[in-house]
C-alpha cells in the first residue's frame, strides 16, 4: 500500500517552518505540494527542505485539493494543513490504521481526549450538530465529520463519485458517501492546535459566511440522503 501526503498551501510560511521539520519522509511514499500562488515565501521554503511545488492551475480551495488527488500515485492519500492545525506526529497512527484494511480514517478532534484548540463556540457547536445528523441520517457512528486530516483510499475518488464532479465540503460529502456504502472506517484521537499566521483567518471567516456554509451543509446532507446512490 502506496502512501501519499498532500499538503495545499497558500501563504504558510509561518506554520510551516513550525511545523514541516516535525514531518520525516519515510513516515509515507510521497508528498506533493500544491501552492496557490504564495507570495509570503513559503515555495522557495519548500524547495529548500527538498519538496517539490506544484503550481495550482486553477484558483480556488477545491481545485488546489482536486489537482492534488489527481497528481497522487498512492493507494491512499492523507490530506495535511500546514498551518499548524495538524499533528505531524499522528501521521503514522493514520497510515497504521490504513494498512490494517480501513477505506478511511479520521483524525478526529473530538474522539476520546482530543480536543480543537481552534474551536470557537460557534464552529465546535456547528461540527457537533452536523456530525450528529450525519450519524442519524446514515447509521455512522462519527465523532468528527469536517475536518480535513484523515486518511482515504484513492479509488474512493471513483467508487463515490466524486470522479468528473469538483464538490465543495469534499470532506462531509467523503464523510456521508462512506457510512452510506458501510464502508470500513475508523477515527483516532488528534487534537487540533490553533493555526499559526494567516491561516487562522481563512479559517474563521466573518458570521455571515458562516451562516452560508452552515445552510450549505445542511442542503448537502438532505441532498445525499435523498438522492446519492439511489
Amino acid at each position: 500500500m502506496k502512501i501519499t501526503l498532500f499538503i495545499p498551501t497558500l501563504n504558510e510560511i509561518s506554520g510551516a517552518k513550525s511545523v514541516i521539520p516535525r514531518i520525516k519522509k519515510e513516515w509515507v511514499d510521497e508528498i506533493i505540494v500544491v501552492d496557490g500562488n504564495s507570495t509570503d515565501g513559503t515555495i522557495e521554503y519548500f524547495e529548500s527542505q527538498g519538496y517539490t511545488v506544484l503550481q495550482q492551475k486553477e484558483p480556488g480551495t477545491i481545485n488546489a485539493w482536486w489537482q492534488g488527488f489527481d497528481a497522487a500515485t498512492g493507494d491512499v492519500i492523507i490530506p495535511f494543513s500546514p498551518d499548524g492545525s495538524s499533528i505531524p506526529e499522528d501521521i503514522p497512527k493514520v497510515v497504521d490504521k490504513m494498512r490494517e484494511g480501513y477505506d478511511m480514517v479520521i483524525a478526529s478532534r473530538y474522539k476520546d481526549n482530543a480536543q480543537s484548540y481552534d474551536d470557537n463556540w460557534f464552529t465546535g457547536l456547528g461540527n457537533k450538530i452536523f456530525t450528529e445528523m450525519i450519524n442519524i441520517l446514515f447509521q455512522a457512528n462519527y465523532t468528527d465529520t469536517l475536518g480535513m486530516y484523515r486518511g482515504f483510499k484513492k479509488e474512493l475518488l471513483n467508487t463515490l463519485g466524486f470522479n468528473n464532479k469538483r464538490e465543495l465540503l469534499f470532506e462531509i460529502l467523503l464523510s456521508i458517501r462512506c457510512a452510506k456504502l458501510k464502508l470500513k472506517i475508523a477515527e483516532i484521537p488528534s487534537s487540533e492546535p490553533k493555526r499559526i499566521g494567516p491561516g487562522g483567518s481563512r479559517a474563521h471567516p466573518g458570521v455571515f459566511y458562516k451562516i452560508k456554509s452552515g445552510f450549505y451543509m445542511l442542503y448537502l446532507i438532505i441532498r445525499e440522503f435523498f438522492l446519492w446512490g439511489r
